[in-house]
């Protein structure tokens, strides 16, 4: 399995440096950029978990920047750090960037390794649950295919007890559940 990536974005070299060795030993790979637009081409060349982007530097601020990465990546985390925290741009960065967490710097470096890996097992989550959801549609596609060509098939028929019973049926189960798993492999 691959480890997961957490990109910093900050503009003074002394912060990312600072956070690095705050994250020694965390099992995730942390990659550093000094600008939005760096931070962007990092996005568009490698899957990344979490970005922890500062708020205020040159030429895009960190809630214009955390927008653009919703919109382009969408499924990576985003988190903000600023040194300013006003209340425009705690509201900016919930609104546009839609933030999972905000950081005043400094920030406790426990409660940034907490919350990244907090980050890091949700997006594993929702990863695993658009998966799931992925498989119950073609299950399900699949099963309302043999109900058109078998009319009842589905059905469950039980007794005053609630066990369940089979008719009379004509198809070959085991012939039909060969065919249901072969389609769900597929």
């Amino acid at each position: 399995m691959t480890k997961s990536k957490v990109l910093f974005v900050d503009d003074e070299p002394h912060v990312t440096s600072a956070l690095k060795r705050a994250l020694r030993g965390e099992p995730y790979e942390i990659i550093s950029v000094d600008s939005a637009k760096a931070g962007l081409d990092v996005l568009a060349r490698q899957d990344i978990s979490v970005v922890v982007s500062d708020e205020q530097m040159p030429g895009m601020s960190g809630s214009e920047f955390l927008a653009e990465v919703r919109k382009k990546y969408p499924n990576t985390i985003r988190m903000i750090l600023t040194g300013q925290a006003s209340l425009d741009a705690v509201i900016r960065a919930i609104n546009e960037g839609e933030v999972y967490r905000f950081f005043t710097k400094p920030c406790n470096a426990a409660d940034l390794k907490i919350t990244i890996r907090q980050a890091i097992h949700q997006k594993k989550l929702l990863q695993q649950t658009r998966l799931l959801l992925t498989k119950y549609q073609k299950q399900t596609a699949i099963i309302e295919q043999l109900e058109r060509g078998n009319p009842g098939i589905a059905q469950l028929n039980t007794d005053d007890e609630g066990a369940i019973f089979v008719d009379d049926i004509e198809t070959d189960l085991d012939e039909l559940l060969c065919e249901m798993e072969q389609q769900i492999s597929a």
